[in-house]
């Protein structure tokens, strides 16, 4: 087994090839990762989260990249996840390049956020575009960056998943149709009623307005007790976060 290499190579496959399964897996991985970062940032204002990720993410594409995919941690713990699944092999060189892009912009978040420590939309727009490329990956099987492999090298991707390189005429059970549309519109226009009517935004009931018209009045008894941490957030250190979700000054 090589040290340095990108891809394997298959009988009947004129090019490396990687194994989709294991190649979607730990886009997957990777995304609840930067998924749970991105959140910490985003709701709570806590950035160490996504710097370590960054360190990790970047780590793990530059073994990828430089050394050989079958190194990175996050392809072995897929390949262990999927270790039962028969490969589906794709074309190693459109993954190279959609995986180079993901490189760079951790590059960028490496540079702004770690080594610089900006805090801005800058940092939210690249998080999100690699949020956006690992989720379309592991959901949907779409490598985006496979797509712009095809739109900017004079190259054409080779063995795609789904056979989506070659010429591909769905079956007639794979399209939606206007009665799918349909359907689709009408569960999203039912959810969205049943949240305006049956969760409204939440509103801050003034049940006591002397209290906020008095900086120092006291919280009632009632109130009190009610907003008093139960023990088990109190053990967990969780006490402060117990009261935000219970609308707890």
């Amino acid at each position: 087994m090589k040290t340095f290499g990108f891809g394997e190579t298959i009988a009947g496959y004129d090019v490396p090839v990687l194994n989709e399964r294991e190649v979607r897996a730990a886009a997957g991985i990777l995304f609840l990762f930067a998924f749970m970062t991105f959140s910490s940032a985003w709701f709570v204002g806590n950035f160490r989260p996504t710097k370590i990720f960054v360190m990790a993410f970047l780590i793990d594409f530059t073994i990828r990249l430089f050394i050989n995919p079958r190194w990175s941690p996050s392809m072995i713990a897929a390949r262990f996840a999927v270790r039962g699944q028969a490969p589906e092999w794709v074309g190693a060189p459109q993954k190279r390049f959609a995986w180079a892009i993901g490189w760079l912009l951790a590059v960028a978040m490496l540079w702004l956020i770690v080594i610089n420590n900006v805090i801005g939309p800058i940092n939210m727009l690249i998080c999100a575009a690699c949020l956006l490329l690992m989720f379309f990956e592991s959901a949907f099987g779409i490598c985006i960056g496979c797509k712009l492999y095809n739109l900017l090298t004079r190259q054409r991707a080779q063995h795609c998943a789904g056979g989506s390189c070659e010429v591909f005429v769905p079956h007639p059970s794979q399209k939606v149709g206007a009665g799918g549309t349909a359907i689709v519109a009408a569960f999203l226009a039912l959810i969205g009623s049943i949240a305006a009517q049956g969760f409204p935004a939440a509103e801050v009931l003034d049940t006591q307005p002397s209290m906020h018209a008095m900086p120092h009045a006291t919280p009632t008894a009632s109130e009190a007790d009610r907003c008093k941490p139960p023990a088990f957030a109190v053990a967990m250190g969780h006490e402060e976060k117990w009261k935000l979700h219970n609308n707890c000054k």
